[in-house]
């Protein structure tokens, strides 16, 4: 419980910085991820670990397209976008399969 508290918070925390900064699809993906890992944690579709992981997964895949932007004046390049865009949809995938899995909270 605490853990899924924890995640939750985390969570949160993303999920409104990423609106803040959702200036292109990238950032509108990741909130829209972000707040399909939170409705599967709360309606226990999701476990504190599942979502723990997929957390981590995001804060990876972010700070990639931070050091990518950085590198390259504040864009990323069409090669990164598309790079980044199949990570994404990686991610996607592995949200749904952890969603619809046995596993529930």
């Amino acid at each position: 419980m605490k853990n899924m508290m924890i995640v939750l918070i985390t969570g949160a925390t993303l999920f409104t910085g990423t609106l803040a900064m959702a200036e292109d699809k990238v950032d509108q993906r990741f909130a829209n991820q972000q707040k399909r890992v939170g409705q599967g944690l709360q309606s226990g579709q999701l476990t504190a670990k599942e979502g723990s992981k997929l957390e981590h997964k995001e804060a990876g895949l972010r700070k990639e397209i931070h050091n990518d932007r950085a590198a390259n004046g504040g864009k990323l390049t069409g090669a990164e976008k598309t790079q980044v865009n199949n990570q994404q949809n990686r991610l996607s995938k592995q949200i749904y399969t952890d969603k619809h899995n046995a596993a529930k909270r």
